[in-house]
């Protein structure tokens, strides 16, 4: 009888410890939601930054098209600059070449 007792009274101690760590669905439901919340704002966060590496990416894309706009004026700018004298150059020379009358 005695063994019996000790024994019962080791699984209640066992019992007891294992009892000390479940938690009620109070709490639990706590925890769930405030895991949920900070999911949310994570979430939302993501998003946001998602918005701003798009902006930022148009911004880039918008910046390249000019940048290539600009050169393309710049190297029209220098073939005519070039080009222009010489053929007034070529017009001068065949002019003096009729000689004036």
């Amino acid at each position: 009888m005695s063994q019996l007792r000790e024994d019962l009274r080791g699984d209640l101690v066992h019992l007891a410890a294992r009892l000390d760590q479940v938690v009620t669905q109070d709490v639990y439901r706590a925890d769930q939601r405030a895991t949920e919340q900070r999911i949310g704002q994570v979430e939302a966060a993501l998003a946001g930054l998602r918005g701003e590496h798009d902006q930022i990416t148009e911004r880039g894309d918008q910046q390249r098209r000019e940048d290539q706009l600009q050169a393309a004026a710049t190297r029209r700018l220098v073939v005519s600059s070039f080009v222009a004298p010489l053929v007034l150059m070529a017009v001068q020379l065949w002019l003096v070449s009729r000689g004036t009358s």
